[in-house]
């Protein structure tokens, strides 16, 4: 059996890895072909050319590569014709990977073809699926709510498990490590703040975060702010005079298990809005979400919005137990009042810890592995091929 899978960005080839492993587990004669990084890579794919070549994102940034890119799709879509593989797998990067899965059908109109990761109709912009599921027959979605939205596009779907669910979480033993390796005393009330990733996200939501800081009123407070090693000296700027002696877990502290144990060792966390709220619920973290775009988008995917929370906790769980405040509602004056009820009322927190409970496991925790999921609805919806 031969699969070509793509992959353009560093989240997609983790999901890539794990997918392809579990495909070897099940159907060890599968030869691969394909896009993808390090983890598909380390699965026997040699890329076609550097999946980094894909991992670009705005309108800025895809400009000066527009020429590059369209070549690009035409190579894969080429590559895809003289494979003749049994199915094409993509993984996210929408932009990329339906141009050529388009491309691809005008020379192979029969080929078989499965997308991984929903897009998030649910959300905003309905009329995304319809639009897929002229390139796509089969869905791999991470969220249990997704199937139905993909099969009223037409597409066959299965929720086959979000990889947070499957990933280790660290041991109140490593928790207490992690306090005492930085000075944070086991009886200290412990804050994660967590501004988002980007430029822009920091620069926004930086100056909430602060005056929220400023405004609570618990005693001994300690503050961890992870971050990735690009935004490190930002951070560390922007956070050089707050409150609770802050540690920035920065480019030399942020392997993965230390941020686990972080999580696992605070008592609260305000956050960006995104799937860290999600890495937040499987620690078993309560949580404040808050975001702030700038006014243009804000007014517009205020308009489009098909929902009335857009944490993913408050979604798995059919809860709003997660307080979240968004666009104008993203004030230091509001955010503080829900942070203090979180780090000093116990029966705020309990209600938060039973919703995450129920999120992890609605996506897939205690359950098979999200990789091997993947794998066995992929083969199931080859099986007519076979």
């Amino acid at each position: 059996m031969k699969i070509f899978v793509i992959a353009g960005e560093p989240s997609g080839d983790a999901l890539g890895g794990a997918l392809m492993a579990g495909l070897r587990t099940l159907a060890p004669d599968i030869r691969f072909t394909g896009i993808g990084g390090t983890q598909m890579q380390a699965q026997g794919l040699s890329s076609l050319f550097p999946m980094d070549e894909l991992s670009v994102m705005g309108l800025a940034e895809i400009l000066p590569k527009y020429f590059h890119l369209k070549r690009r799709i035409r190579e894969t879509a080429e590559a895809i014709a003289a494979e003749a593989p049994d199915a094409v797998i993509t993984i996210d990067s929408p932009d990329f990977c339906l141009r050529v899965l388009a491309l691809a059908r005008t020379k192979a109109p029969r080929l078989k073809t499965i997308h991984y990761v929903a897009p998030s109709v649910w959300a905003w912009r309905p009329g995304r699926a319809a639009k897929m599921a002229r390139h796509v027959d089969h869905v791999l979605a991470l969220l249990p709510f997704e199937p139905p939205y993909m099969r009223a596009a037409g597409m066959s779907c299965d929720f086959v498990g979000h990889p947070i669910a499957a990933e280790p979480v660290a041991s109140m033993d490593e928790a207490r490590a992690f306090r005492a390796a930085h000075g944070i005393a086991a009886e200290a009330p412990l804050l994660l703040m967590l501004p988002g990733s980007r430029k822009g996200e920091i620069e926004r939501l930086g100056p909430v975060f602060a005056d929220t800081l400023a405004r609570l009123d618990v005693p001994g407070l300690r503050v961890v702010i992870p971050t990735v090693p690009a935004r490190a000296g930002q951070v560390r700027a922007l956070a050089q005079d707050w409150p609770g002696a802050p540690v920035i877990l920065d480019a030399a502290s942020t392997a993965p298990d230390i941020k686990r144990a972080a999580f696992r060792a605070a008592d609260a966390a305000l956050a960006a809005s995104g799937t860290v709220s999600l890495e937040l619920a499987a620690a078993a973290t309560p949580m404040v979400i808050a975001y702030r775009m700038n006014a243009l988008t804000s007014a517009i995917i205020a308009r489009m919005l098909r929902i009335d929370t857009v944490t993913l906790v408050n979604l798995v769980s059919e809860t709003r137990s997660v307080p979240e405040f968004l666009g104008p509602e993203c004030r230091p004056d509001r955010i503080a009042p829900a942070l203090q009820s979180l780090l000093a009322d116990p029966a705020a927190r309990a209600g938060q810890l039973e919703a995450m409970h129920l999120t992890m496991t609605r996506l897939g925790r205690d359950g098979p592995p999200p990789g091997l999921r993947a794998a066995q609805s992929v083969l199931a919806a080859c099986a007519p091929l076979a």
